[in-house]
Order: structure tokens, then C-alpha cells, then sequence
């Protein structure tokens, strides 16, 4: 066996091995005597076949794979021994020529690597990064505090529709009558609420279910017939209003704190007013930190300026994934897959140069977050410990999710390493700009 490296451009190299009837022979004889045991061919009885019969049928082919599988692991020995660290994969070279297993017994493969560029990174004190405060507005305020209270509000009856109200129906239109039938305004667009806005209960209108009821599922659930019986059914129907009902806030007594607050921590309209401002300063600080951390991460890649085997790469994406996607598609989706690569070789250079390391506990009580704001969603602001820790513990049980955890808390512990290194500029802005930024940020 004989390996010669080739440096080319752009970091990449060509390995050549060269493999010899020594390298592979006592592979293919093992490979042939399975193929003996297990062939089945007629007039012979299985693994009755006589050896130079099965030796003619699959011998080509068995020297064929022996002799790659050699080649390709002696190409890793070799690149793990030279301590290469490269970038993506080993893949067959295009300038592999065909191989006569006929009448060669020793055959050159060669393979093409590329190898990772250097990081090396220098921060200055020109290096700014800005953090957008968000500012908490009187109408935000309000708005969120109304929507807080409608989870413990109730239905109550209103003579007129105003906005988003739940009104109870009937659907008719000679051939089906469907009484109690259920508008709800709250999910619908304010063009589609406006036909309904100042009706009252006893106004009649014509509407097109079709429209009004915007999936088949909800048209079949509500006409009371099969999803397959729609397309013969008339969709123009006379609608008249029966009931109007909506949300009304609850009354900011001692029944409500007890049940919104039953640790008893407020139990005033003061308490109440200073606990919204905080939910609303945390769900925007938590905004400000994701902002800034993408902010960071951009700062650190440009500093870095990676320059990578790009042509490399994209032969190697268009390798590994077998002719699914063309080069035209992995050129449309190369420059964010790029920048991903790029920080995937900062981040592994950051956790080695800083010890960087992420425990059991961190992962589990960073799936015990996840889980909790997912629960705060359905309005369970507060579970027991046990109760979230074996909630967390089935998340982390999924391998796929597990993953995306330790991938999530490694990149913030490295960002939050740097972020000492660089200078950050504290600037208030109001929601509207914030939303700008980041709509500029998701247009790069």
C-alpha cells in the first residue's frame, strides 16, 4: 500500500492510495466463502457450490469493494495520523480513473479532502456591537395586560358586535338549516370581520361558507355532513346572528388574585400592574438578547473572514446527497450554508481555546426552560419541579431534540465568552424600529 498526497488550491488536497493483492486478498476470500454459504444457485445444493463457480460469479465484484474499503480506511488512518483537521467529508475525486479488476491486481484510488481553515481572531475596541432596548409603550402595556386578564375572563351576552366577538348562527339555504352554528371573529382578518361589524342579534346577511369557513374541515364540521359531500352543496346561505358573545375582563377583586396568584404574592391592582410590566420587560428582553446575540455571531464570523473551499464544498454537498439536489439548488442555498460552516469551525475553535463544556445540568434544566414556556402557552405559568424535570426528561429522551440543546447552549456559551471581548453600546429604540432591524437583519 502506497499513499501520496496532493496539495491543490483553495485548502483542498488529492489522496492517492495505492492498494495491492496483499491489502485486500484476505477480505475478498472471507467475502467469497460467504457468498459460498449463501449462494444459491441451480443444480448445486445451497452452500454445496463449488468454490471456482462462486469465485467466477462474484470475485470481480468482491475485489471491487475489498479493495475500496482498504483505500478508503487507509485514506482516514492517514489523515487522522498527519493530525489534518478537514472540513466536510473525504469524497471519490473526479479524477478517479476506471479500474480493471479483471486483470489488475493493483489499483489506484484517489480521494479529495479539504483541509479547515486557521481561526484566528483579534477584537479590538472598535469592534461595537449594539444592544436595541426595546421600549415599553403605554399601548403595549395595555395590550398585553388585556390579554393576560382575558384568560380569566368569561363569555358574557352584547346586544351588537364591536370587533372580535364569538356569535352563534344559522345557516340556511333552503336545502340544509344548521342552527348553533359558530362564528368566531377573533380568528379572522379585519377585512373578513367588517361585513359583520355593528350587526345585531336578528340581523340576517347573505355569506359564501366557502369563504366564511376557510378549510374543509371546518365546512363539513359545521354543515354536519362528510368532507366528500361539500363540492354538491350549494355555498351561498343566509346567515342570521342568534347570539353575540365576548370576552369581558374579570372583575380585579379577591377572587381573581386568589385564583390568578395562588402563592398569594399579589394581591392587589398595584401588584398586578408591576407584575405585567415585568412579563412584558422579560418577553422583550429575551427579543433584545436574541437580536444581539445574532449581532454578535455576524461580528464574529466577519472577523474571522474564514475563506473556504467553496467549490469543494459544494461538490461535496452534491456528493453526499446522491443527485437529490442540483448545483443550480445548492448554489441558491450556499451562502447561509456557508456562514453556518463557518460558525460550526469558530464555535469548535472557542470551546477548545476556552474549555468550554456543557454538563447534564445544563442541558436538563435548559429543556426544563423549554418545556415551561411551552406549558405558559396554555396559560400554566408555574409547574411542580417533578413535574417539569420529568417533562424535560422525555423531551431529552428524543436523541433529534437532545441535540438541538446541547447544539443551542453551546453556541450561547461561546457568544457569551466573547461578548467581554467586545464593546456593547446600549441604544433604546421603540417596538416599531426594533421590528425594522430585524426585518433588515432577515433580508441579508
Amino acid at each position: 500500500m502506497n499513499i501520496v498526497r496532493e496539495n491543490r488550491e483553495d485548502l483542498t488536497s488529492l489522496l492517492k492510495v495505492t492498494i495491492s493483492e496483499v491489502d485486500y486478498n484476505e477480505a475478498v476470500e472471507k467475502a467469497l466463502r460467504e457468498y459460498k454459504r449463501k449462494a444459491n444457485v441451480p443444480g448445486f445444493r445451497p452452500g454445496m457450490v463449488p468454490m471456482g463457480v462462486v469465485s467466477k460469479m462474484y470475485k470481480k465484484g468482491a475485489v471491487a469493494e475489498e479493495a475500496y474499503r482498504a483505500a478508503s480506511k487507509a485514506c482516514f488512518e492517514y489523515i487522522e495520523s498527519e493530525g489534518i483537521t478537514f472540513i466536510g467529508d473525504v469524497i471519490p475525486s473526479s479524477e478517479q480513473v476506471a479500474l480493471d479488476f479483471d486483470n489488475n491486481t493493483e489499483h489506484e484510488f484517489i480521494f479529495e479532502f479539504a483541509a479547515s481553515p486557521e481561526v484566528k481572531i483579534k477584537f479590538s475596541n472598535k469592534d461595537i456591537v449594539t444592544k436595541n432596548i426595546i421600549e415599553i409603550n403605554e399601548e403595549m402595556a395595555t395590550s398585553y395586560r388585556d390579554n393576560y386578564l382575558r384568560k380569566f375572563g368569561k363569555l358574557v351576552d352584547v346586544p351588537a358586535v364591536e370587533l372580535d366577538e364569538a356569535l352563534t348562527v344559522t345557516l340556511d339555504n333552503t336545502e340544509i338549516n344548521v342552527t348553533d352554528a359558530y362564528v368566531g371573529l377573533i380568528s379572522m382578518s379585519e377585512e373578513d370581520r367588517k361585513p359583520f361589524i355593528g350587526k345585531k342579534i336578528g340581523d340576517e346577511m347573505e355569506v359564501n361558507v366557502n369563504e366564511l369557513y376557510k378549510t374543509t374541515e371546518q365546512r363539513a364540521s359545521i354543515l354536519q355532513v362528510k368532507a366528500e359531500e361539500l363540492e354538491g352543496i350549494n355555498p351561498n346561505f343566509k346567515l342570521t346572528i342568534t347570539n353575540i358573545r365576548k370576552f369581558a375582563n374579570p372583575e380585579l377583586n379577591e377572587e381573581f388574585f386568589k385564583m390568578a396568584f395562588p402563592e398569594g404574592n399579589i394581591t392587589d391592582e398595584n401588584g398586578l400592574e408591576e407584575y405585567i410590566k415585568g412579563q412584558i420587560g422579560t418577553e422583550l428582553g429575551r427579543e433584545t438578547e436574541q437580536l444581539f446575540s445574532i449581532d454578535v455571531k455576524k461580528l464574529i464570523i466577519e472577523k474571522a473572514a474564514l475563506v473556504m473551499p467553496e467549490a469543494f464544498l459544494k461538490k461535496w454537498l452534491f456528493t453526499i446527497n446522491e443527485g437529490k439536489f442540483t448545483m443550480e439548488e445548492i448554489e441558491k442555498d450556499f451562502t447561509p450554508f456557508l456562514n453556518m460552516m463557518r460558525w460550526n469551525l469558530i464555535q469548535k475553535h472557542y470551546v477548545k481555546e476556552m474549555n468550554i463544556e456543557i454538563t447534564k445540568d445544563d442541558v436538563l434544566e435548559e429543556a426544563k426552560a423549554l418545556t415551561l414556556m411551552q406549558f405558559a402557552q396554555y396559560g400554566m405559568a408555574s409547574l411542580e419541579d417533578a413535574m417539569l424535570t420529568q417533562y424535560a426528561e422525555q423531551v431529552l429522551s428524543n436523541k433529534e431534540e437532545a441535540n438541538k440543546i446541547y447544539e443551542k447552549l453551546y453556541e450561547r456559551k461561546v457568544i457569551d465568552a466573547v461578548i467581554p471581548m467586545l464593546k456593547t453600546e446600549e441604544k433604546t429604540v421603540s417596538v416599531e424600529d426594533f421590528g425594522k432591524i430585524v426585518d433588515e437583519l432577515n433580508k441579508q
